[in-house]
């Protein structure tokens, strides 16, 4: 990660509570490279301007205790916290079951039924699906 932050300087950005993540957790994956501090520490109700569109920071701890998934219009981009009909890992260090649950129904399932959820990977759905078919919710 650090050769594309000086290869494109870019910032990098991170909720603190994962920063150390980034400085030392390379080593968790047997890759004892680190990306070196964030540029930017994000926190909950944080936004950007990205072009025209601006992007709502939200905290979901729970899969990491800086667990973040972004808001941009009616789509959330939601990582590793929401998937389609399932939920990110919580064994992780800094993961917890109780609190990715709490997360997912505060911060996402209040979204509006017919926004769009971008998982970090698998197939995209809406929080009305969730809310509906989800069985850990």
């Amino acid at each position: 990660m650090a050769e594309l932050r000086n290869l494109y300087e870019i910032p990098v950005c991170i909720n603190e509570k994962d920063e150390y993540l980034i400085m030392n957790g390379g080593y968790m994956f047997g890759n004892p490279q680190n990306c070196g501090a964030a540029d930017i520490k994000i926190k909950e109700n944080d936004t950007f301007d990205i072009g025209n569109m601006k992007l709502k920071c939200i905290e979901t701890p729970g899969h990491s205790e800086g667990g973040m998934c972004f808001l941009i219009d009616n789509v959330v981009f939601t990582g590793d916290t929401l998937f389609q009909s399932s939920i990110g890992r919580t064994d992780f260090t800094g993961g917890d079951f109780e609190t990715i649950i709490d997360s997912i129904k505060t911060k996402l399932l209040t979204l509006p039924d017919e926004t769009i959820v971008l998982p970090g990977h698998g197939p995209e759905t809406t929080v009305k699906n969730e809310k509906v078919y989800n069985p850990f919710l």
